[in-house]
């Protein structure tokens, strides 16, 4: 039987039976009633831990960023965010359709906004001009190879932001994989951003969910456009008892993912096929190759190894919680035949 290895994204993983033996034994009650214990759990834990008033729980990041989003802004403002940004490119977007605002893109090597870029972009006090209202930063950055920014640069960037006025959003999509690259800890991210995001579906192997974070006037604003957006859940501690079990016991082990793409990207180096690649600092990997890239993807696929094309030619390929030595060994030895 063909081996298969997917590594079209690390929100494909299945939960463990560890997990899955968490979620079945959580304690339930109805979220939007007088709360879900193990969701209060959830939210509580991940607060506490960022150094945030409050947390609320919901059904992805991208409602989260959303949320966060609606609620920092007034329709017609503008948003700043690097031009790779996960709320420009992969959000539908949200911005324009949700917050009725405007974005204005920022460039910066490998994802990562240049302080002084920003008050170049600070549009006048003038009736003619969408108010600058709120700075977003995503760590890692998924659209240039989950490059990361540190907690310093994130500090300096917030800093800036709100000397300007701006409120600070940190699209924290991966921040788990940052932490670990960086060798940081969550507390060198305290009173950086207004407002978090943080996903548990992709490195840390949850079924479903993310958390948003900020003070409890913020949440409390949160909580009611989350039910606007039909984001509110009933027994949502069946998902927030995955989260639990994430945070306890997968976090360390995402230096594992970095090693593995790694070794793809070196094992990448020196083939004619490919044509760049960008180091990977985490779990993602993005290249180019010779020749088309979508025959690239197709012939990969039919050795059962799936990944997926991000546009403007580059491939992409993540590691994750299902990928284990022997699939990158696989992978190795295909990739040579090619």
């Amino acid at each position: 039987m063909q081996r298969t290895v997917d590594l079209r994204s690390d929100t494909v993983t299945q939960p463990t039976p560890a997990m899955r033996e968490a979620m079945l034994k959580a304690p339930l009650g109805d979220d939007l009633i007088d709360k879900d214990p193990t969701t209060r759990k959830l939210e509580e834990m991940i607060a506490d831990k960022w150094g945030f008033e409050e947390a609320l729980f919901c059904p992805s990041g991208t409602m989260c960023n959303q949320i966060a989003i609606i609620a920092h802004t007034q329709p017609g403002d503008e948003v700043l965010c690097h031009r790779l940004s996960h709320i420009y490119w992969y959000e539908g977007g949200g911005i324009a359709a949700n917050a009725l605002c405007s974005v204005r893109l920022l460039e910066g090597e490998h994802g990562i906004i240049d302080p002084t870029l920003i008050h170049q972009n600070i549009n006048a006090t003038d009736d003619h001009h969408a108010r600058t209202t709120l700075l977003s930063l995503e760590n890692t950055v998924n659209k240039a190879g989950g490059t990361c920014y540190t907690a310093l640069q994130i500090q300096g960037l917030a800093a800036e932001g709100h000397r300007l006025g701006l409120k600070v959003h940190l699209d924290g999509a991966r921040i788990y994989n940052a932490l670990i690259y960086n060798n940081e800890d969550p507390a060198d991210y305290h009173k950086s951003a207004d407002s978090m995001s943080i996903c548990l579906s992709k490195g840390l192997g949850c079924p479903a969910g993310s958390l948003l974070l900020g003070s409890s006037e913020f949440i409390a604003k949160a909580r009611r456009i989350r039910k606007r957006l039909g984001g509110g859940m009933r027994q949502s501690g069946i998902l927030a008892a995955a989260g639990i079990y994430a945070l306890q016991n997968h976090v360390k082990r995402l230096d594992e993912d970095h090693r593995r793409a790694g070794e793809l990207a070196s094992s990448l180096a020196d083939l004619q096929w490919v044509s760049e690649i960008i180091p990977p600092q985490t779990n993602i990997l993005i290249f180019k190759t010779a020749g088309d890239p979508l025959a690239y993807v197709k012939k990969l696929d039919t050795f059962g190894i799936r990944i997926i094309h991000m546009g403007q030619g580059w491939l992409r390929m993540v590691t994750h919680i299902d990928i284990c030595d022997e699939d990158i060994d696989y992978c190795k030895s295909v990739f040579l035949k090619i």
